[in-house]
């Protein structure tokens, strides 16, 4: 078995660290082309594990489950050019099968809001039920000049959520009740603290009236955008032609909204969670919750019974886990655990048969803790929810204490400098928010609403107009 190698600390080159621990841990190795990714069986279960937790709640909310083409025709972008317009430089065209050339170019999806849009009209003309409410686990391509993985990739897995309403309010609260779900999946799930907010008119979304967005903050404090929720209005389906008959038997124009979630939540566990001894992967998610480590149980046939009656435990408990019974040295095993992030592994030596304990070390914070093998089925249980509670508000603790306020635009410029998320009281055009980003690379996050988890005041004067205003902003850096 190939020895894992020394990751890169952190502190020297995050980029660096970062491919190292997901390499490392064997989540992914590169594809033939740039900006694919070969998934490997750990780093696809991340991702089953993902869907599976995510789609209940889908099919909780009456969404159910399709599959639409990848291939999407000249004609339906020419309808939809705003909203193609942000995806042009990416777009994958075919133009050629074998040396013939297409009567008409056909595209690789980039997202399906098209696609979706067509089916609804077709739809809806032959039964007129309303709202439908559709989602698909896929795969979109999208040709991205720099790559990295799970961050951004030529291609990668997602799930786009689409509905269709005859009521606006409705469609509306369906558009934030999503958003506000997938805060509360990275947040109870995966563990990592989000900041809710609303897309700036620049940065929302092309073709929606509003998108909602979960925010996350790396431990280089970088913004990650890990999940979007859109209000589309009616501009799809006015486009498309979409109708639907009221009850006054009248022709109405519904609304639509769009919503996902993508690969790029594997990134974003590893840079919230991970150190320089690997991954860190939090109990709720993790495919392993335990690793089981065996020392010398050639010479100790006892260590071998004594790992089975663990097992046994834990798998009556419903806790996954894997046992290492390989030959190797002690301290290969326990970088071996460490560097592949199961939240705990239990150590079985001989000497722990004979006391009949367990010793069982926290992946968090490396603490050893010894209990009696009777106690297994109780402690177990409890030290996976305090490892995943500890990990959350480590990262939380991170975002406030590298959020600031700032009332001023030289503030704004000194604390971007020093790599903070800046929040400022902001009532500017879309040129002021291209000024920020051309002069300091941070883009506006989101408009914060008035409950968020920062202490800000409810008024302010805004930072280039001097104006008073009640919108604040958040900018930072990000990915």
């Amino acid at each position: 078995m190939k020895r894992p190698e020394k990751i890169t600390p952190s502190s020297e080159d995050f980029a660096k660290w970062y491919v190292d621990v997901i390499t490392q841990a064997n989540l992914m190795s590169y594809g033939p082309i740039k900006g694919t990714l070969y998934f490997k069986p750990f780093g696809y279960s991340i991702w089953t594990n993902i869907t599976k937790i995510v789609d209940a709640f889908f099919a909780s909310q009456g969404v159910k489950n399709v599959y639409f083409p990848l291939l999407i025709p000249e004609s339906f972008i020419e309808k939809e050019k705003q909203h193609i317009k942000g995806f042009a430089p990416e777009l994958l065209t075919i133009t050629h099968v074998g040396q013939k050339k297409l009567s008409e170019n056909i595209y690789i999806r980039p997202t399906s809001e098209l696609l979706f849009a067509d089916y609804f009209r077709n739809e809806i003309a032959s039964n007129n039920i309303l709202p439908l409410k559709l989602n698909q686990w896929t795969q979109v391509l999208r040709w991205e000049k720099t790559t990295n993985p799970f961050l951004r990739n030529t291609e990668f897995l997602w799930q786009e959520g689409h509905t269709i309403h005859s009521d606006k309010l409705e469609a509306q609260n369906f558009t934030k009740k999503i958003a506000k779900y997938y805060k509360f999946f990275l947040e109870n799930y995966l563990a990592i603290p989000t900041i809710f907010g609303k897309k700036t008119n620049r940065e929302k979304f092309a073709g929606a009236v509003t998108t909602y967005t979960i925010e996350s903050m790396m431990q280089n404090f970088r913004a990650l955008q890990s999940a979007t929720s859109h209000f589309l209005g009616q501009n799809f389906a006015k486009n498309f032609g979409i109708q639907f008959k009221n009850n006054k038997n009248e022709f109405e124009t519904p609304y639509q909204t769009s919503w996902g979630i993508s690969t790029r939540l594997i990134g974003a566990l590893v840079m919230v969670h991970s150190d320089d001894s690997g991954l860190v992967l939090p109990p709720k998610i993790a495919p392993y919750k335990v690793d089981i480590l065996e020392f010398f149980a050639k010479k100790h046939p006892e260590v071998k019974v004594f790992s089975k009656k663990v097992s046994r435990i834990l798998k009556q408990r419903k806790i996954t886990y894997q046992v290492d019974e390989s030959d190797e040295q002690i301290g290969f095993k326990i970088n071996k655990s460490e560097v592949s992030g199961s939240p705990v592994r239990i150590e079985i030596g001989p000497n722990d048969v004979k006391k009949n304990q367990i010793c069982l070390v926290r992946r968090d914070n490396r603490q050893k803790i010894y209990f009696s093998l009777d106690e297994l089925k109780d402690k177990c249980p409890k030290i996976l929810d305090e490892i995943q509670k500890n990990l959350f508000e480590k990262a939380k603790t991170r975002i406030i204490e590298n959020t600031v306020f700032v009332t001023s635009y030289e503030d704004l410029q000194a604390e971007i400098q020093k790599g903070k998320f800046v929040i400022a009281p902001f009532n500017e055009s879309s040129l002021k928010e291209k000024q920020i980003q051309d002069e300091t690379t941070a883009t506006a996050r989101c408009i914060l609403p008035k409950n968020s988890i920062f202490n800000i005041p409810q008024s302010a004067n805004s930072i280039f107009s001097g104006k008073k205003t009640t919108r604040f902003v958040l900018f930072a850096k990000s990915y």
